[in-house]
This record gives structure tokens, sequence and C-alpha cells, in this order.
């Protein structure tokens, strides 16, 4: 199914010869764990293969509400007119418009945008989303930014949502 195709599949198994491994991963898995195993090992395993699966899943162009973005051209357009971004207001935007509606908290979004090796400001996304919805709403059009109070931000095009 469209909706659950990119979902990774880690198989979890008793079966532990190579021979079983090599079939599980040619017949899709994207991991192979035999058991007894580590809830440790098999956490990490998770989160990797959760932050790769967010990485392929991001196509390549992307719209909503009349937002457009290609990103191999590095490009925004709203309604057909170019919209020039910083390379942080281009990730934001970004990973905004990966699930719109979706709220987003401030930390979910540093370490989307700037990476967990780097010490950001939490204020610094606010900064940044400030400058976003300016350049958005350039040209005018209703604000797709939706603030929460104490929970983060979403792009939505529902009024009062």
């Amino acid at each position: 199914r469209p909706e659950t195709r990119q979902l990774p599949i880690i198989m979890l198994t008793a079966r532990g010869e190579e021979g079983d491994r090599v079939l599980g991963l040619e017949s899709g898995a994207d991991d192979y764990v035999v058991k007894p195993y580590s809830p440790r090992e098999m956490i990490a395993r998770i989160n990797a293969l959760l932050r790769r699966s967010e990485v392929q899943s991001a196509l390549p162009h992307n719209e909503y509400a009349g937002v457009a973005i290609d990103k191999d051209a590095h490009k925004v357009t709203r309604d057909g007119v170019l919209i020039p971004l910083s390379p942080t207001c281009f990730k934001l935007l970004t990973t905004l418009m990966e699930r719109p509606g979706y709220v987003y908290s401030r930390d979910r979004l540093l370490g989307r945008v700037w990476g967990g090796d780097v010490f950001v400001e939490p204020r610094t996304v606010d900064v940044h989303i400030r400058r976003l919805r300016s350049a958005l709403n350039a040209r005018g059009g209703r604000d797709l930014i939706r603030t929460v109070r104490g929970a983060g931000y979403a792009i939505d095009d529902q009024p009062g949502a």
C-alpha cells in the first residue's frame, strides 16, 4: 500500500544461519535481528532505520497549500512565484511540509534542521520561523505556519486549526 510502502521492516527471528539472514534481507527486510537480542540494541536499530527512512522518504518535489519545494533544485515557490530562502529556512520548511498539520516541538526541529551535534538555543527556531513566515507571506496570502503555544509549530492551511 502506498501509505506503508516506505515503512522499514525488521525481521526478528531465532533463525541465525547466514543463508537465513541473506534470504530475509533479499526478501525485503531492512534489518535482521536474531534472538536472543539486547533491548538496547533493538532500540538503536529501530532509531537508525527511522532516521534513514525519514531521509529516503523525502520526495524530491513536495507541494502543500500552494507552496512547492523542489529539493533537487533547492527552490521554493508559492502560487508559482519563486521565494528566496536561506539554507536553514529551506530545511525548516522542508521538515514542516513532510507532515502537514503535525506539530513539531522546538527540540524536534532543532534536531531535524540543525542536527544533534550542534548546540543551538531553542529560541533560534522562533527566529527562523519568523524569517520563514516573512518570506512565505511577502506577496500576501494567509500565514500557513501555525504556532501552538507550549508545543511548537506546524504547517497547516486550515484557518484557526
